[in-house]
């Protein structure tokens, strides 16, 4: 019997290490001390499935060196367009290599060769031997040219998709050629844009593959262009050598001088202790635990530091503690009765629900978990129909009471899901997710990862109750089976097992409010989270429960104009093309634009080698060329009509007729709300065609009106009265227009000279300024009306005009490097972990972020103050004005005829007063039979 072949896995290092980084951008892993590891995870991440799953014999990790390569000498602008590595990544790659060294993996480097050629000569040189079946680890296409019968990529999964192999029939199918080696073709004439590689002009991916399944290569499409039509037949003849060059620049070498042997790379034993300290060092608590079982100690105790990861022991699970779980059947009701005498006796406790599916409007709850202690809890078990009404019905008391702190994870789905079955949940609250998002935003705020980060503590997986993942959406499977099965025996998890996994959720997250109550403190954002952010919970569920009215014929009637215009738009484009094309397609319109009208010389081009269209790179041309201008209107009134008029009409919830948006307390940096489903932050205003979608938005009657309350340039009032500068505060308390004031004191010209165009740069500035913005940014912004220097010049007289602006940004980023952190008036912080990096690109946006965070932060905390205010006015007496909407600085209501005279100067007292500023806070109110009425 033939020896089983070897399996030699070659890893491609940096592109799996830019891979993992990228994969985990928006949010990102630290360790206690603000280390970046996510890198370092995800490459560890997948070695370790590498090595669990795929049983290699032999096994090299290869990285590219900063030496030139060959490719350099041939084409000086190989690889030219690249970003310096992220200093995050950078400050990784060190330790990426000391983890592989640990697991007594080979680090392989070829100073002028790239591992691409590394990989390629090692994989050739294991077919040689005709011995090993190789595997190239590896997202880069470029390796398909390398497969052959014993060679295959293995390409890693991402979130959405598992780890694919691929081999040569796959290659062939997936490239549409006859032999792997043709993928070096088809790349030579499709370029790459990530390594500058040129290709052909006009051809792209689909071209490429077209061209080298009817011609065989580039050889064979070069000796037959007589064959072509065109302008394909004109590019590629004008571009021959370009073509040749991009093959030889594609193609991987397989003779690099690799000096190592198989036997050196075979797969040995690791070094454990290395490991086990790396992953301390690292906090890698989940990974430790997964390649060494209950032999792992996490680092998190020993921390020498007062941080997250110092506050938890070893990674512990429900088998570890003495616990009282108690389960309470619906039939119980003694057990039910002693539970609420508990309760009553109590000053906080924490409850969760379990429900039947994410949708608030329409689930159902199938239990109640209590916790009040650590390791006790109490599930109470709410079935289907009559019985589980009665059951909730008791508890209605309990959640009503004022007196008692409600403690919970996410407490809006939890309190939005009772109060669309009737219940009334009272504050004080604390919610542990909020409370993390403050004290740390840029981590991930899920109960899972808290209980292990925080309590070293691995919670029961929804998996290992539920089965597959759903979103909890499994869960209802789970109550169809009950309420069809009667007394018999449901096929989905048993009671007990949903019962002990929601009494852990219960006990963890009352655990974790005891240490994120303290983190809260530590960071003096206690008023924020307790004043501010709690308090608004139940106002925003109360919104969310209200929703707002959409007239479906308006939007139909919008719906025809649109359709109209973009029919207008569309002709128009295509009349001055000279050609029909894809007005959708970017190619296709970057091809028209600039390869048949030549609009410019030199278009940008994007990273995958398109001609950029995007809208800031349209605008600046749309002064100048018609054809861009009603490529814009075009693009305007497709977007309106597809994301809007279409849309919203789905979104319109059966059992109210009222659209329900859901809004995100802590979802941006600054604490401004976000919303979704549908996303009503974005609904159109600057814009004629865009104002038209608010005329559907309507009162909920014919008693009511829509009411808008919308704070007045809030941000540059809070800018004069943060950096107190004495010019501006004045123009604010003389009730000046602010742009017309500055546009006076820039262009040194009296009030009433000041041009329409004056204003108009002068209000780029005052906002611009907010930003951090640069001469070139205030030019592009202007559309290039404005040169360069002349936007300079601006900027240097605003700040001679406003010295205190200029003084209180600089005192902001000086003390921000020595803090780490800005905050707004209320306390609310941001960390800026770039604010001291080496890179002067990444720094200057961590200076724009704290120039900008206190006011647009203040901003944002005054208008969430406003609202718990606003709602405490509605709750009075039994008014029937509703608050609807926030929406950026503006708040939208449900205003009673009746209630008009009254309620409209309480609103905007209650707004002004939202906060202390050093100048009055104007507030314009606006009435009317829709939204854009009202305004």
């Amino acid at each position: 019997m033939a020896d089983a072949p070897k399996r030699l896995f070659l890893l491609d290092g940096m592109a799996l290490i830019y891979r993992a980084h990228f994969a985990l951008i928006r949010s990102p892993i630290y360790t206690s001390a603000r280390v970046n590891t996510s890198a370092l995870f995800g490459f560890t991440n997948t070695l370790l499935e590498l090595l669990e799953k795929q049983n290699p014999t032999h096994l090299a990790v290869v990285f590219d060196t900063s030496h030139p390569t060959s490719r350099h000498e041939l084409y000086p602008d190989y690889k030219g367009n690249r970003d310096e590595m992220p200093e995050d990544l950078s400050l990784q790659l060190p330790h990426v290599k000391r983890l592989v060294r640990a697991f007594r993996i080979p680090v392989i480097e070829c100073p002028g060769w790239e591992a691409d050629d590394v990989i390629g000569t090692l994989a050739k040189r294991a077919e040689a031997l005709g011995d090993f079946e190789t595997y190239m680890v590896t997202p880069d296409k470029d390796f398909a040219q390398l497969v052959t019968d014993t060679t295959r990529i293995y390409k890693p999964g991402r979130q959405s998709s598992g780890t694919e192999i691929l081999d040569k029939a796959k290659i062939c199918e997936n490239w549409q050629v006859t032999d792997p080696l043709q993928t070096i073709d088809v790349l030579g004439l499709w370029g790459d844009a990530s390594d500058n590689i040129p290709g052909v002009p006009g051809i792209g991916e689909k071209t490429a593959k077209k061209l080298i399944a009817e011609f065989g290569s580039i050889e064979g499409l070069l000796a037959h262009t007589d064959r072509l039509k065109g302008k394909q037949k004109e590019n590629v003849e004008a571009n021959r050598e370009q073509a040749m060059l991009s093959k030889t620049l594609v193609t991987i070498l397989t003779d690099a001088p690799v000096e190592i042997g198989f036997d050196e790379i075979a797969l040995g034993e690791r070094d454990d202790e290395a490991l086990k300290s790396l992953f301390v060092e690292f906090e890698f608590s989940s990974l430790g635990k997964r390649l060494f079982g209950d032999d792992f100690q996490s680092g998190r105790g020993h921390s020498t530091t007062e941080t997250e990861a110092g506050l938890a022991p070893d990674l512990k699970t429900i088998e570890d503690f003495p616990k009282d779980y108690r389960f309470i059947r619906a039939g119980d009701h003694t057990a039910r009765a002693a539970l609420l005498s508990e309760l009553a006796s109590l000053s906080s406790y924490c409850f969760d629900l379990e429900t039947t599916s994410l949708d608030e409007k329409t689930t159902a709850v199938i239990g109640i978990a209590f916790s009040w202690r650590e390791h006790h809890a109490t599930y109470v078990e709410v079935p289907p129909g009559d019985e589980g009404t009665a059951i909730l019905e008791e508890f209605r008391a309990t959640f009503a009471d004022g007196t008692t702190e409600k403690i919970g994870h996410n407490l809006k789905f939890d309190i939005s899901v009772l109060q669309w079955q009737g219940f009334t949940v009272a504050t004080p609250l604390f919610d542990t997710m909020l409370a993390h998002s403050l004290v740390d935003p840029e981590q991930r705020h899920k109960m899972d990862y808290l209980a292990e980060a925080l309590l070293g503590y691995t919670p029961i997986s929804y998996e290992a109750v539920f089965g597959k993942k759903e979103e909890k959406s499994g869960q209802l499977n789970l109550f169809d089976e009950l309420e069809m099965a009667g007394d018999s025996e449901p096929a989905g998890p048993d009671f007990e097992a949903i019962a002990r996994y929601a009494c852990e959720d219960a006990d963890v997250t009352w655990q974790l409010a005891a240490i994120l109550r303290e983190k809260v403190r530590e960071s003096n954002e206690e008023e924020v989270l307790v004043g501010i952010e709690c308090p608004l919970v139940p106002v925003l569920v109360a919104m969310e429960r209200e929703g707002i009215r959409v007239d479906p014929a308006t939007l139909r009637e919008s719906g025809i104009l649109l359709g109209e215009r973009i029919a207008e738009f569309e002709k128009s484009v295509h009349a001055a093309a000279g050609t029909t094309f894809n007005l959708n397609s970017p190619r296709q319109v970057g091809e028209i634009l600039f390869d048949r009208l030549h609009l410019i010389e030199k278009p940008k081009k994007t990273k995958t080698g398109q001609y950029k269209t995007d809208e800031q790179t349209l605008t600046a041309l749309a002064t100048e060329h018609a054809i861009v201008r009603d490529l814009l209107a075009y693009r305007e009134a497709a977007k309106l009509k597809s994301t809007y008029v279409d849309a919203l009409p789905n979104a319109i919830f059966p059992g109210t007729g009222r659209i329900h948006t859901t809004f995100h307390q802590l979802m941006t940096a600054t604490g401004r709300l976000a919303s979704n489903h549908p996303n009503l932050q974005n609904i159109p205003i600057r814009s004629e065609q865009g104002r038209e979608i608010r005329r559907a938005f309507v009162p909920r009657d014919e008693d009511h009106l829509l009411l808008s309350a919308d704070y007045s340039q809030i941000e540059l009032r809070v800018m004069a009265s943060l950096c107190a500068d004495p010019a501006m505060i004045e123009a604010f308390r003389a009730d000046e227009d602010i742009h017309t004031t500055t546009a006076a004191r820039v262009f040194g010209t009296p009030l009433d000279g000041v041009t329409s165009e004056m204003r108009r740069t002068a209000k780029m500035v005052n906002f611009g300024i907010l930003y951090g913005i640069s001469a070139f940014g205030l030019s592009q912004r202007l559309n290039g009306e404005v040169s360069r220097t002349e936007a300079q010049r601006i900027i240097e007289e605003y700040f001679r005009q406003y010295p205190g602006v200029k003084e209180f940004q600089e005192k902001t980023i000086a003390q921000a490097r020595e803090d780490g952190y800005v905050e707004t008036l209320t306390g609310r912080r941001r960390r800026l972990r770039d604010i001291n990096s080496k890179n002067g690109m990444i720094r200057s946006a961590a200076e724009r972020t704290a120039i900008n965070t206190p006011v647009q932060g203040t901003a944002a905390d005054m208008i969430k103050i406003a609202m718990v205010r606003v709602a405490a006015l509605l709750d009075e007496r039994p008014y029937r004005t509703r608050m609807l909407l926030q929406v950026h600085d503006e708040l939208v209501f449900d205003l009673h005829r009746e209630e008009r005279d009254e309620l409209i100067p309480r609103i905007e007292e209650a707004m002004k007063n939202a906060l202390p500023l050093s100048v009055p806070v104007k507030v314009e109110c606006g009435t009317g039979e829709n939204w854009l009425d009202a305004h």
